[in-house]
């Protein structure tokens, strides 16, 4: 149940019945002394209606139906409504992480992650990965269905280098394609230096546009290898693409034609310097000048834009998406402006919803672009490694008698998560520093916090030989610890739709926190195993929370360990 939008469904209620319209919006009580929820609304209503904004909000609660709810409400400040819910509500709600299936009927496609498969992955390409990820997997928790599309740099004279440069390597291509950095500088370096090589390249191009067998099957071989690559990191992350949900810029090189044709019929297609354009006048600058889309260079190439209107006709057409969200690097914010415009102007859109959803850029310590001693951009690869391997100190310095082979296991599981979460659980819009230090420790808002608030639960039910009936019963609150807990975790369903509809995985890191440090000090206040009235209630909200914490890591695609 979503607490949060059935109080501003009947604070709306009651500010309808006081002759206003609006809504009331509610939030979470910025302070303990405002209790639990606050709406905000009287204050506009108030001034439209000529009243004072405090006795439109006691009105409001006057006529408001909260008293299955609500234990206390009260007008504070200029005009607010504060609610303190009620201990007997949160006995009843579904604490154990149930969630709503809101998501009914919706399809939701989601372009992330994209690497260019020219060569492997870098660190560049993970917050699109990963935020696409938890994204996708909450979407799904609430019953969305969704649509992964991994849009694969896989096409364009780039790989016409690869291509050329793989037909020479010939036998030896096998062993070659081991190491994509090395082949892709190789071919890269030859193009620059051998003229005669370089002319052969230019040759395979047009021999790739044109549907050369034997040429394609090069190039398939390369694009295998190069997956693979990506797959392998997919798995290390524990991210959900599979190669089922590649489609990448190739996919669409038969409907490029028609896609030009369609816009020329509508005519919104004009030529400038021998390129085919479309000028929106909503992209007129300050000079006065309208920043031209480009459709088809004059060469005859295709674009970017070309591919994605491509992208956008599939999706709606034959994806059927009622969605489209496309996690992608903010500096790519104009791009996708003028997509969405013409993709609406040209009707390729439908009543779908086309939704940019930026991150900022992972900065290495100092703030300064992320990079090897060398100065190249650093594959993840080495990253995920080197997070494993500093995990693996702090789990043998927290816990010396795990076996060597549990250590690896929970190290593996840990450093991941932490490089995962320290990313997630910040807004994606900013940029970011990552800190080894901070995203590993047991202390503040990280994946091992958490990961150490479940297993420290689950070490509580193996100490006081917990059975399963014991920690499934009813819940009884009798102090503010376990009320504040018990809220906590009957705010599950708002936060995943928060998730759901903004695209912000920080909202949900944010509230698996909120939830551990609740429960840290539910632990330190109320005693759990020991014999009396209270230990069946206490040891069920110890449940919920495993499970509210287990259910929540596990939507943002990171693991939980029962021994740290």
């Amino acid at each position: 149940m979503n607490l949060r939008a059935l109080l501003n469904e009947r604070l709306t209620a009651a500010l309808r019945a006081a002759g206003a319209d609006g809504e009331p919006i509610v939030g979470p009580a910025a302070r303990p002394e405002f209790g639990d929820y606050q709406a905000n609304g009287a204050m506009a209503a108030a001034k439209r209606l000529k009243m004072q904004p405090r006795e439109l909000a006691q009105k409001i609660i006057d006529l408001a139906e909260l008293s299955d709810i609500v234990e206390r409400a009260e007008v504070t400040g200029p005009g607010f409504v504060s609610l303190t819910i009620s201990d007997r509500w949160i006995e009843n709600a579904a604490l154990a992480g149930a969630i709503d299936a809101t998501g009914q009927g919706q399809r939701v496609v989601i372009d992330y992650s994209h690497p260019n498969l020219a060569k492997e992955m870098h660190v560049g390409h993970l917050r699109s990965t990963i935020i696409g990820d938890a994204v996708a997997r909450t979407l799904e928790g609430l019953d969305y269905t969704v649509l992964r599309q991994n849009h694969v740099g896989d096409w364009g004279t780039g790989f016409g280098i690869l291509v050329a440069h793989l037909k020479d390597v010939g036998a030896e291509a096998s062993e070659e394609l081991r190491d994509l950095e090395r082949f892709y500088r190789e071919a890269s370096r030859r193009f620059k230096d051998e003229p005669d090589f370089a002319d052969r390249a230019r040759a395979v191009v047009v021999a790739l546009q044109s549907g050369d067998e034997a040429t394609l099957d090069l190039w398939r071989r390369y694009i295998e290898a190069s997956m693979s690559h990506c797959q392998e990191i997919y798995d290390l992350l524990g991210v959900s693409l599979r190669p089922e949900h590649v489609h990448g810029e190739s996919a669409y090189n038969e409907d490029l034609d028609n896609v030009v044709a369609d816009l020329d019929q509508q005519g919104l297609l004009e030529e400038s310097e021998g390129a085919l354009c479309v000028f929106l006048d909503e992209f007129r600058g300050k000079d006065g000048n309208i920043t031209p889309i480009i459709v088809k260079k004059s060469d005859g190439a295709y674009l970017y834009h070309s591919t994605d209107l491509a992208a956008v006709r599939y999706r709606v057409g034959t994806l059927r998406a009622d969605r489209v969200l496309y996690i992608v690097d903010a500096r790519q914010s104009f791009h996708f402006k003028q997509l969405f415009a013409l993709s609406e102007r040209a009707g390729f859109s439908g009543d779908a919803s086309l939704e940019h959803h930026p991150f900022g850029v992972m900065l290495a310590p100092g703030g300064k672009p992320f990079a090897t001693r060398q100065g190249n951009i650093m594959r993840l690869t080495e990253l995920l490694s080197e997070a494993v391997d500093r995990a693996r100190e702090v789990v043998a310095s927290k816990n010396p008698g795990l076996s060597a082979t549990e250590r690896d296991r929970v190290a593996q599981i840990v450093g991941i998560g932490a490089v995962k979460y320290a990313d997630l659980s910040k807004n994606r819009t900013n940029d970011y520093v990552f800190d080894w230090d901070s995203m590993l420790s047991l202390e503040g808002n990280t994946a091992p916090y958490l990961q150490y608030a479940y297993a420290r639960i689950q070490s509580l039910f193996l100490r006081g030989a917990v059975t399963r009936e014991e920690r499934n019963g009813d819940v009884r609150i009798e102090t503010p610890y376990e009320h504040d807990l018990g809220l906590a975790l009957a705010r599950f369903q708002e936060t995943l739709e928060h998730v759901a509809e903004s695209a912000m995985p920080h909202f949900l890191c944010g509230y698996l926190y909120d939830v551990a440090s609740k429960f840290m000090r539910f632990y330190e206040h109320c005693p759990i195993l020991e014999n009396g009235p209270m230990r069946g209630s206490r040891l069920t909200l110890c449940e919920a929370t495993a499970a509210t914490l287990h259910q929540g890591l596990g939507l943002l695609g990171i693991e939980t360990v029962d021994r740290m």
